[in-house]
């Protein structure tokens, strides 16, 4: 299709919404709760070197919980680490999900390296911990010398390496998702007491009977399911395993999807069945009309994400990161070798590890299979996996106890400072580095996932900039959608500002929302029938309340249109095709609301401000300049 004139670049904005994915709502939830856990870390140790009787007296509680004559009766410390860190594993668990549902994994060939990378940052490890124990009868501890903490790498690698890419995050959060992974059957295999076959049928038989009732009955109410996991994880614990894998398994097997349109056209009938007869009947409808278009996975991360990384990892760490330290302590802890094998293991195992089986994967794939980000911000990720806090903590306690626990959490804390340390001096050092080469030690060269389904067509498409622009921004976008039409002088000035990108839109009318959206869309197409798309596009955006045929053949008009064929084509309905086939593309994108921004084919997530467009756009550019 040949390019209509242009129309002025007109208007500012200071206006910016954010429009959240499960995915940047975990890393930004991760990132929030460091500064908790920090601080709930360092509560720990001040209370215990203050007065460390009053600190084991309030942990060492028993709490009993009997119905009838059975029961469950530990300390509090252990209902914090067996009781509620199943919650947090099932965050694990659906995050684990969502990104082999929806995220990077979704490409299976991406797979592999994060996996490799996962696993070979804890062999690596282990393999030190164990040759700094060899023959010593603490080697029973590797276990604790292992693990990621997921929500302390994120959080400080935000913290000590912000011009790292956000993809690094993304990339290293991958890593850990295995690395949780394995370490919780680590836990339940090696760490778990003399099992009581019984119980342990008894469990599996509960979850199987959870699984029929959800997948096959069809029962999907959360308190039934809830009611499941409960019996299960009691059964857990009386076979000797530990319960927090009952957290997991459930997590794992919650499903991930985007909302569909179909699912939103359904939510859309039933609030408005409610907005015409407000009754309790159909509220309870809506209200489970709208949850049903999000998926059970990203509906379960809302729940209790937030609990468990604020809430529940917290006093896990108050629980558990309490120790007296003094000069006496720090010189036993700094010879003991439970202590220099843990801070071997993840100082210098986890960086080795996770970049060695990176570098190893890519050389035998002859580059097919590549980091997604440059060696400097992979070296950098495997640097801050060195902090292992949660699960190695919950894995110390397992496998020691006394002086010996005291030493083993010594060594976490004092390797978690380490790796932050080392992760900083990386950043910096790449900063310093001259701008080409610092690009591509942090962006890479390994091709992008790409999302748009269908390919920008020239002769095709609604273009506005230059043809043989290196960025190309499309939007899919409703000429009655509120938020499209203040999305709009954010790309007025995206483009005035940057002279190499071309920008696309495509049609997706929201029928069930804007009741003229259809028709404004095929008023623009009859437009463009006579070279003046952008010049309605303009003028439909600035009067998005009006709409209805008066109004667009006032528009037509207006912008010097040939009025008898600009109503021939509206009655006739002329546009309606061309419309049907962005609406296809966009089902096949995954797109099921307005605007949302492909920036070189990969999906736009998150704000769609000016400052976080053009940030996407220079990424974008430099990845180009970086693999042409």
């Amino acid at each position: 299709m040949n390019a209509p004139r242009q129309a002025p670049f007109l208007g500012e904005t200071t206006w910016a919404r954010r429009f959240e994915t499960p995915l940047r709502e975990f890393l930004r939830t991760e990132t929030g709760s460091a500064a908790v856990l920090l601080a709930a870390t360092l509560a720990a140790l001040a209370w215990a070197n203050a007065h460390l009787p009053s600190y084991e007296a309030l942990w060492g509680t028993t709490l009993s919980v009997r119905l009838g004559d059975l029961g469950i009766s530990q300390d509090l410390r252990h209902w914090v680490n067996n009781g509620l860190m199943t919650l947090f594993f099932l965050v694990v668990g659906l995050e684990a999900r969502r990104e082999f549902d929806m995220g990077e994994l979704r490409d299976r060939r991406r797979l592999l390296l994060p996996v490799a990378a996962g696993l070979g940052g804890m062999l690596v490890p282990i393999g030190a911990y164990l040759l700094v124990n060899a023959g010593e009868p603490l080697a029973h501890g590797w276990g604790a010398a292992m693990s990621t903490d997921t929500a302390f790498a994120m959080g400080m690698l935000a913290l000590v390496a912000s011009r790292f890419p956000a993809r690094a995050r993304t990339y290293i959060l991958t890593v850990t998702v295995v690395d949780d992974l394995v370490a919780l059957c680590v836990i339940a295999i090696f760490y778990s007491e003399h099992v009581r076959v019984p119980a342990l049928m008894a469990a599996i038989a509960i979850f199987a009977v959870m699984l029929l009732v959800k997948y096959v009955i069809g029962v999907r109410k959360g308190l039934v399911v809830a009611v499941f996991g409960v019996a299960a994880w009691a059964a857990l614990q009386a076979s000797g395993v530990e319960p927090v894998v009952i957290g997991l398994a459930m997590g794992l097997l919650t499903y991930a999807s985007p909302a569909t349109r179909g699912d939103l056209e359904r939510a859309s009938d039933l609030f408005r069945l409610f907005r015409e007869q407000p009754t309790a009947e159909l509220a309870r409808s809506a209200s489970a009309g709208v949850a049903k278009a999000v998926s059970p996975n990203h509906r379960l991360q809302q729940l209790y994400h937030p609990w468990t990384s604020y809430v529940i990892v917290p006093l896990f760490a108050l629980a558990n990161a309490g120790i007296p330290i003094d000069g006496d302590f720090v010189a036993r802890a700094l010879t003991s070798p439970i202590t220099l094998g843990i801070m071997a293991a993840y100082i210098l195992g986890k960086p080795v590890g996770i970049v060695g089986a990176t570098w190893l994967v890519t050389r035998l794939s002859r580059g097919r299979v590549r980091p997604p980000v440059g060696w400097a911000a992979v070296t950098g990720g495997g640097t801050i996996a060195g902090i292992g806090f949660t699960v190695s903590l919950l894995i110390a306690t397992l496998a020691f106890s006394g002086p010996r626990l005291e030493e083993a959490k010594f060594g976490i804390l004092a390797a978690a400072l380490c790796a932050s340390a080392v992760t900083w001096i990386i950043s910096l050092l790449t900063s310093r580095l001259p701008s080409r080469v610092r690009a591509r030690a942090l962006l890479g060269t390994a091709e992008s996932l790409i999302d748009l389904a269908s390919p920008v067509d020239d002769d095709r498409d609604h273009l506005r900039g230059p043809r043989d622009a290196p960025v190309t921004v499309v939007e899919y976008g409703d000429f009655e959608c509120p938020f499209c039409g203040l999305a709009e002088p954010v790309v007025r000035e995206l483009l005035a500002g940057h002279g190499d990108v071309r920008y696309v839109w495509r049609h997706l009318p929201l029928h069930d929302v804007h009741p003229w959206a259809q028709l404004a869309a095929e008023a623009s197409e009859a437009a463009a029938s006579q070279g003046a798309f952008w010049e309605m596009h303009d003028v439909l955006l600035e009067h998005q309340g009006e709409l209805r045929p008066r109004h667009l053949l006032g528009y037509a008009e207006r912008i010097g249109l040939d009025l008898a064929r600009f109503r021939r084509d509206l009655e006739g309905h002329a546009g309606a095709a061309r419309i049907a086939e962005d609406v296809d593309s966009a089902d096949l994108s995954g797109v099921s609301g307005t605007p949302t921004f492909f920036v070189n084919g990969r999906r736009h997530h998150g704000a769609y401000d000016i400052t976080t467009l053009s940030a996407a756009v220079r990424a974008a550019r430099a990845r180009t300049a970086l693999t042409s």
